[in-house]
This record gives structure tokens, sequence and C-alpha cells, in this order.
């Protein structure tokens, strides 16, 4: 079960408030359902075992975005496969956005993700999530849509608290186990 930071602490509040400022200003970007989803998905991979939260039906951990998406497609179940095609449109928005210099490591030769794009498979993955139905289904289209803005406008909001903290890692880069 993923661990979840409430709305209501102080680091949902200040992804909350950083991801608004910058999306606003340097994106032109207002709308307060995307925004929001974005704040969001930083707070949830705080604990870092939420970005490795999918496994498969034998109980191991997904680490590759390959796997995460051969499990969404060999799912029968709506639910299932709307859950796991999010997951990838999070997973790899967050790393092309908040971390592209992790890239080289997560995609490395001897892994299957070596072979595809970050971006695409976002992309793809949030639109298919978005042709499942639910709430989200509109805000998943955008980001679809828009895949390539908010992971620049991730990077943005990843400046703007950096600024925020010491030069000797702080708090939140401790928090994200990096």
């Amino acid at each position: 079960m993923p661990r979840e930071i409430p709305e209501s602490h102080p680091l949902h509040r200040m992804f909350r408030g950083l991801t608004e400022a910058t999306f606003l200003s340097e994106l032109g970007i207002g709308d307060p359902k995307l925004v929001g989803y974005v704040a969001g998905l930083l707070a949830r991979f705080v604990p870092a075992e939420n970005l490795w939260r999918l496994h498969d039906r034998h109980g191991r951990r997904l680490t590759e975005v390959t796997a995460m998406i051969a499990e969404a497609e060999a799912s029968a179940d709506d639910e299932r496969r709307r859950d796991c095609h999010r997951h990838v449109g999070d997973f790899t928005l967050f790393w092309t956005g908040v971390y592209p210099e992790a890239l080289a490591r997560l995609r490395g030769s001897d892994s299957p993700d070596h072979l595809i794009d970050f971006q695409q498979q976002g992309k793809r993955s949030y639109y298919l999530a978005s042709t499942c139905g639910g709430d989200e289904a509109p805000v998943l289209r955008r980001l679809s849509d828009e895949f390539e803005l908010c992971a620049f406008g991730l990077s943005c909001v990843r400046r703007e608290w950096e600024r925020l903290e010491p030069p000797d890692r702080g708090p939140t880069l401790r928090l994200l186990g990096l």
C-alpha cells in the first residue's frame, strides 16, 4: 500500500505553491486541475517506494517502464490497466521533468528501457489511461497532449525548490532519497 503525504502537510503545500507559481509565470498555465495533479505527483513520490509501487501478478516489483507497460497491457481489468498506464505516465514525467540526469542510469544498456523514449511512453500511457474513463480522464489527456511542456514546468519547479534549500542537499532532496 503506497504511503501518501496529506494535502495539509507543509511539503505538499510547498509543492502546490511552487507548482502554481511556476506553471503560471513560466508556462502561462493556470488550470487548477492540471497544476494540482502535477503538485500531487511530486508529493506522491516523496516516499520513494511509491515510484516502484507496481507489482506483477506474482508480486514482483516492477522497476522498468517496459515491464509496467506489459503489466498494463496484460490486464483484463480496466481499472488496473488505467492505474498502470497512469503510473507509467507519472513515472516518466517525474524522471524526465524533475531528474533528467538520472535517466541514463534508469535506462542503462543492460535494461530493456534502454530502447524506449520516456517522453513518448509517458505521452502514450497518459493517453491510454485517459481512454479508460474516470474523473481524471481530462487531466490525463491534457498531460498526454502537453507532456513536454509539463516536464519543462517540473524542471522549473525543481529549480525553484532548490533555491529554497541550502547547497548541502536540502530537506526535500533528502526526503526523496537523492
